[in-house]
């Protein structure tokens, strides 16, 4: 199914992340047991009574100091283009503002449904306020308190009663997407992976608003490369918003197998980086780092790589697991080595591994290096057996799974990449109390 997409706008200070937050159904701004990979959240997937849809949260309007510039109205819009429903945050303990005035007028060229969701509405004064916003001119009104969950179920009522639910064909083959910020590359990759004597069979409009599927041929395969390199540029500011950037790089995560990770050698490895690659660790998905640019390495090649290699392993902490490939888009030097670490990923997330040898490597780990007690209770490993693949999920049956503490689900980690090729890809340990 394709799904809907939902945007929140407003001015600051409404409770829109409080909203995101709510609707989402955990508090996601933060990464907290992710080292590397704190950042603001601006795009998620979020489910309502089965329906499932895409989220987005927009910075704050406000035509009253330096932030209301171009950056931010651009955000605002490139929000407003990408969805089916637009949900208009307003503060009702203060009433229609200029702020909301400017943002009504934006929503009236946007030819989209709006919502207005009047937050803060958890006492006498706001519920008369209410009545204010009706001056707007929209159709939709609800009360709401995002922090205190009143008039959720009756917000997403409105917002998901009109959802078009688009069957997608299923695509078997291989998916993946050439992601990162702008400017480092991504469009010389694809071109230069399309450019190889594995040429193009055909071009295929994609099936999101924001990329462009190519079908690659490779080794007599035929691969779906989803470009999201601006091939449907709407403006040089939107390319320059970082986070359009990553709201396209966050849909073609969500239709990938593997993703490849552009990183420009010049510029070296920045916080961004580190946030796209975060969600495609989110995500569940293998991920290729390449460091592009290569040609302009003038010094020893061998001293560089060594040197990255190490800049990776210290920023990149949370995905030790990740291939790199050093290569230059431009010249195409090294371009080959790319797909067959793309294809080795792939095979490592797909991998099915025997009951008999996860149970093995899982009970070996566990005499090797026994749990400490905690609180007098000790952890016991009952069964172990794979789940799921994409990534590749492992059950643990348990005697309690309150005494895993994350150092030990670390270890077991550990030790099966130690054990099993799983390089590429995360994997997921699943602890179960018995019977469970």
């Amino acid at each position: 199914m394709k799904k809907n997409t939902v945007c929140l706008v407003g001015k600051p200070n409404v409770g829109k992340s409080t909203l995101f937050n709510r609707l989402v159904g955990k508090k996601i701004s933060i990464i907290e047991d992710i080292p590397g990979v704190t950042r603001d959240r601006i795009y998620a997937s979020a489910n309502y009574d089965d329906t499932s849809f895409y989220l987005i949260d927009t910075g704050g309007i406000d035509i009253s100091g330096s932030s209301f510039n171009e950056e931010i109205r651009a955000q605002v819009e490139i929000g407003i283009m990408e969805s089916d429903v637009i949900v208009f945050v307003v503060d009702g303990k203060e009433g229609v503002t200029s702020n909301d005035l400017l943002i009504r007028d934006m929503l009236r060229k946007s030819d989209k449904k709006v919502i207005v969701a009047i937050n803060k509405v958890d006492n006498k004064l706001s519920e008369e306020n209410m009545y204010d916003f009706y001056t707007l001119g929209f159709d939709d009104y609800v009360g709401i308190s995002a922090e205190h969950n009143i008039g959720i179920s009756d917000l997403m009522d409105k917002v998901t009663e009109n959802f078009m639910m688009v069957e997608e064909e299923e695509d078997n083959r291989l998916k993946f997407s050439v992601i990162g910020r702008p400017n480092v590359g991504k469009s010389s990759l694809v071109n230069a992976l399309l450019n190889e004597e594995r040429v193009i069979v055909s071009d295929i409009a994609g099936t999101t608003r924001d990329a462009i599927d190519t079908i690659l041929k490779y080794d007599g395969e035929e691969y779906v490369l989803i470009d999201t390199a601006g091939l449907r540029k709407k403006g040089k500011i939107f390319e320059s918003v970082e986070k359009y950037s990553l709201l396209r790089s966050m849909r073609a995560i969500d239709r990938s197998d593997v993703c490849i990770l552009v990183i420009n050698r010049e510029e070296g490895i920045i916080e961004h980086d580190k946030h796209i690659a975060g969600y495609a660790l989110e995500a569940g998905k293998a991920i290729v780092i390449v460091v592009n640019k290569w040609d302009t390495v003038t010094l020893d090649k061998d001293k560089e790589m060594k040197k990255w290699k190490q800049d990776i392993k210290n920023n990149f902490q949370f995905i030790p697991y990740a291939k790199v490939c050093f290569l230059s888009a431009l010249t195409r030097k090294r371009i080959g080595t790319l797909m067959p670490l793309i294809l080795e990923s792939y095979n490592n997330a797909i991998k099915e591994v025997k009951t008999s040898v996860i149970n093995e490597v899982i009970l070996d780990a566990f005499m090797e290096t026994p749990p400490p007690s905690y609180k007098g209770r000790r952890l016991k490993i009952y069964f172990t057996h794979q789940s799921g693949i994409k990534p590749p999920r492992f059950d643990i049956e348990v005697n309690s799974k309150g005494l895993v503490h994350f150092s030990y689900h670390r270890y077991l980690e550990n030790k099966i990449r130690e054990n099993i090729d799983f390089s590429g890809t995360p994997i997921v340990l699943q602890f179960k109390n018995k019977g469970e």
